[in-house]
């Protein structure tokens, strides 16, 4: 569903993942001066990744990759780089998975949760723009009915991309406009039916509670429903991430990640720490606020831009 058009692509990712790739450059050029690959250079590379947050067993594995075969030779630090991308490929390719179109529902109904602060309602209005740029019929549902804000945002965003925006009154209750939004979605003939949760962490068993009842209703209309539950993880949380990960997947079935502001952060490792832990699909990333800035998720790609390499093209 999400479009993955190339063209500039690869230097957009590359630039917004430059603070991740630039502080992992300069450790590794550090941890392979000595230009033999021993165990003290491994062991201070795996030092190295787990700082990028990679995580622990991440950083294990890509190191046992770099040194097969190389074990006491001389590198350099391109060539532990390459290597590396190499093998952070070989871990995100099973979970790259674009955001499927399911042409067998009408709507498709995608529940999109994270907590406050992730980017979420700016990520379905990017998520509404492809849809529709792919000739998909949208309907956005704004069920964060507490918070004004976000449903003046995606209201924003639903008259930007020229789709109808489902609100009620502050306050009101989110399931029951839920269901409201899917009878109207069905009414209109929609492919797509995106709905935007709340985030309060705060209070965990109220938000639990919210989010089971609106999947509860949706069932009503559609036993199948929701089709994909997409949680938004911001970046710059670093391994804080993985505890929201947790959080959501002990409220609702999370189908699948999308993560957001990796512009902002030299914590761009946490996408494979992530991918390695959880193994659910990554169908998107996001390197800036511009429209076009959230693409697929693509795992050589992500790899070669956090290890500041060139596109396979280029090299």
């Amino acid at each position: 569903m999400i479009g993955t058009g190339k063209q500039g692509w690869f230097s957009r990712l590359k630039a917004g993942l430059s603070r991740s790739s630039s502080s992992l450059k300069e450790q590794i050029a550090h941890v392979v001066a000595r230009k033999k690959l021993d165990a003290e250079t491994l062991e201070e590379l795996e030092e190295a990744l787990i700082m990028a947050d990679l995580g622990v067993d991440t950083a294990a594995v890509l190191v046992k990759a770099v040194a097969k075969d190389r074990f006491g030779k001389e590198v350099t630090d391109t060539e532990v780089r390459e290597a590396l991308a190499a093998a952070i490929a070989k871990e995100l390719e099973p979970v790259a998975e674009a955001l499927p179109h399911r042409a067998r529902f009408k709507p498709q109904v995608v529940l999109v949760c994270g907590v406050n602060g992730t980017g979420k309602t700016t990520t379905i209005g990017k998520l509404a723009n492809q849809a529709v740029s792919a000739g998909l019929k949208v309907v956005l549902a704004a069920c964060d009915t507490f918070r004004a804000a976000a449903v003046e945002q995606l209201q924003i965003w639903g008259q930007r991309n020229g789709v109808p925006v489902i609100r009620g009154k502050e306050g009101a209750d989110p399931a029951g406009l839920a269901y409201d939004a899917l009878e109207q979605a069905r009414a209109q003939g929609a492919d797509l039916l995106m709905i935007d949760t709340a985030g309060r962490l705060h209070n965990k068993q109220a938000l639990m509670d919210e989010l089971r009842k609106i999947i509860r209703v949706l069932k009503k209309l559609d036993p199948e429903a929701p089709h994909d539950v997409v949680l938004v993880l911001d970046a710059t949380t670093g391994q804080n991430a993985h505890n929201q990960v947790e959080i959501f997947k002990s409220m609702v079935d999370v189908t699948g990640l999308i993560v957001t502001k990796l512009d902002g952060t030299a914590k761009g490792g946490v996408v494979v720490a992530l991918a390695r832990r959880f193994g659910l699909p990554i169908h998107a990333i996001g390197v800036g606020e511009r429209i076009d800035d959230l693409r697929s998720f693509e795992a050589t790609a992500f790899a070669r831009a956090l290890l500041g390499l060139e596109s396979h093209k280029q090299a």
